[in-house]
């Protein structure tokens, strides 16, 4: 069944709006279609929290700057008048671009419903940007950070987070979501679950299993659905957490709180990569849906190749000469 345009959350902005609050400020609040947007975004979709709050601001934004009552009246030059305003306050070409993202996806969603006639954000190209490269450790700098002994629970809680962030090569995201039941450690491998609902599983070498089972050691009666890694009162450990963890980790070991969680990512599939040169396994270990995504790495592992080739061979120290 179609569902409503906003005309109806307008009707009443006026006698209940508080002091301070524009009236299309409340009815992108209020809209029952962005409503019920968030809620397929959330429950079918399965989009992460962070992604649904990304959304309704964009959408919100979008909403203030319509001057027509409702999403009936959407074309394409109120989307490319909004992009251009988020040009002109100085955005980057990335904000830009997923905002556009946005849009284009919500404006599916209307159509799909019987909203909208026709997609108003589907013929806009998004503004060109390049591809910056990830950042990575090297790794002589991503060995430093298990120098450290870990003696206190939270430590060692520590040090198997980073044996799977770095060892695994896992998502934030995945990482917090392990349960007990999802690890097998008798085999050495994990279950993870990561975009779009997607579950693979990622090997664990020695050093993982070894740092999980001490920290294991600390929660004994842990039952299979618990979390494998837990906060105060056995919640299971936030995103935040885990971030400010490594920050301290790296402050005290690198000199820097520079590193984040998918710093090790990255590092995991460059290191990889220059190993082995297997774009196809790392994909598979990375849980890439799209192999160009991980082709990324391809040039972080010629960098590396460039590096050796101009440190080492004769020619590359002539032409160093004759610039």
């Amino acid at each position: 069944m179609p569902l409503a345009s906003s005309n109806g959350a307008r009707q009443g902005d006026s006698a209940d709006r508080q002091d301070g609050e524009t009236p299309r400020a409340r009815s992108a609040e209020a809209d029952p279609l962005v409503a019920r947007y968030v809620e397929y975004l959330a429950h079918e979709k399965r989009c992460s929290a962070h992604t649904v709050a990304a959304y309704r601001r964009d959408l919100a934004a979008f909403r203030e700057g319509l001057e027509a009552d409702d999403w009936t009246a959407t074309r394409p030059w109120h989307v490319r008048a909004h992009l251009g305003r988020l040009h002109a306050r100085g955005r980057s070409p990335r904000t830009i671009g997923r905002v556009l993202s946005s849009l284009r996806a919500f404006f599916t969603f209307a159509v799909r419903h019987g909203v909208l006639p026709a997609n108003p954000a589907a013929g806009i190209a998004g503004p060109k940007r390049g591809k910056p490269l990830p950042k990575a450790l090297d790794i002589d700098r991503a060995g430093r950070l298990f120098d450290a002994r870990p003696g206190s629970k939270i430590e060692l809680r520590d040090r198997a987070m980073l044996e799977i962030l770095y060892g695994c090569g896992v998502r934030l995201a995945e990482l917090v979501g392990i349960d007990l039941k999802d690890v097998d450690l008798a085999n050495g491998f994990a279950t993870v679950t990561g975009k779009g609902n997607r579950t693979r599983i990622v090997p664990l070498g020695e050093p993982a299993i070894e740092a999980i089972r001490a920290w294991l050691a600390t929660r004994p009666g842990a039952v299979p659905s618990a979390p494998l890694f837990t906060g105060r009162g056995e919640h299971r450990i936030s995103p935040r957490t885990v971030q400010l963890r490594l920050k301290k980790l790296s402050a005290t070991e690198l000199g820097t709180d520079a590193l984040h969680p998918h710093m090790l990512r990255h590092s995991f599939a460059s290191h990889l990569l220059e190993s082995s040169g297997d774009l196809r396994a790392v994909q598979e270990l990375l849980g890439h849906a799209d192999i160009a995504t991980t082709q990324i790495y391809t040039h972080l592992d010629f960098q590396h190749l460039a590096k050796v080739y101009d440190a080492a061979h004769p020619r590359a120290k002539a032409r160093d000469r004759e610039r």
